[in-house]
């Protein structure tokens, strides 16, 4: 008869019917389980640190700048009085350059959507070997400033420049017409100035979908536009969404385009923020009028998430 092999003593089971060795490997890692539930909150300290630093304190600071009572000055000091009607006022008195910005934004972010969705295409799907100079063409043009850019296209657009004579030998412009000092000036520049933005989430979304794909769809006999419309634009949905974002947001706050390129009647919210801050001095109603503007495009935003992660849950 033969005699059973004994078994190793790390693979022997204790009293409660474990093995040694295991048991001794799961308190190991049992030990370190609380340092690696706590290394995403560490990692993501910097961060929170700076956004309440720099982003909720400075909001909730001008959220109590907007309560100070209207009739107080720079120089006698503003009370505290909690004047909430300084946002139905200030709503009241600005409501048109409100809509103004929205409409402009809007109008600047469909514009870069269909200019920078072929764009992103381009680069991600045909560029080959030229890829990584197309991309840095879109880049390039944000290693200058904002300002530098926007005073470029009033020279562009001005009343003596090639462009404006062109449309005018064309006759799609008047003799007299012009293009400096219109809203066609605002929007083409709020345009150019945020397209990057959109051209980049777009261009990230589109290079990291798979080829296969693709190719699954055209063995099926799908025409072209069938692939684009049934597999590239919905999976580049996530771009789109994002690009749209960061495009729509700071040309519904800016105000430089406005200032160089357009006239009173152009002005955008920013510019009254702009003007309520550094020229009239009316610190409460600057900071109504910027909560407003906030808190809309906060609004706005989420509403445009959800509605975009509801489409694509259906």
């Amino acid at each position: 008869m033969t005699t059973p092999r004994p078994r190793a003593v790390e693979d022997r089971p204790d009293p409660s019917g474990r093995r040694s060795g295991t048991a001794d490997h799961r308190s190991g890692t049992a030990g370190r389980r609380p340092g690696r539930r706590l290394l995403p909150y560490l990692l993501a300290a910097p961060g929170v640190l700076w956004l309440v630093v720099f982003f909720l304190l400075p909001a909730v600071q001008l959220g109590a700048t907007s309560l100070y009572d209207p009739t107080g000055s720079l120089a006698d000091g503003y009370a505290m009085t909690w004047s909430f009607g300084n946002y139905p006022d200030a709503i009241a008195a600005y409501w048109v350059h409100f809509g103004r910005s929205f409409g402009y934004a809007g109008l600047a972010t469909a514009l870069a959507l269909l200019l920078g969705y072929p764009l992103a295409y381009a680069i991600a799907l045909r560029a080959g070997r030229w890829q990584n100079l197309l991309l840095v063409c879109v880049v390039a043009p944000m290693f200058t400033s904002f300002l530098v850019r926007t005073l470029a296209w009033k020279t562009v657009l001005s009343d003596t420049g090639t462009l404006v004579g062109l449309l005018r030998d064309l006759h799609l412009l008047a003799p007299d017409g012009r293009l400096l000092a219109s809203p066609v000036a605002v929007v083409t520049s709020l345009t150019y100035g945020y397209l990057p933005f959109m051209v980049l989430p777009i261009y990230a979304s589109l290079q990291r979908l798979d080829r296969r794909l693709l190719e699954a769809a055209r063995d099926l006999n799908a025409r072209p536009a069938q692939v684009f419309r049934t597999v590239t634009l919905p999976l580049s949905k996530p771009g789109v969404v994002a690009g749209t974002l960061l495009t729509f947001i700071p040309a519904a706050g800016d105000y430089i385009s406005a200032e160089l390129l357009g006239t009173p009647n152009e002005y955008m919210i920013g510019n009254v923020i702009d003007a309520a801050f550094l020229v009239r001095l009316d610190y409460p109603q600057g900071a109504a009028l910027s909560v407003v503007l906030l808190l809309v495009i906060l609004v706005l935003a989420v509403g445009y998430l959800r509605r975009s992660a509801a489409e694509e849950v259906g």
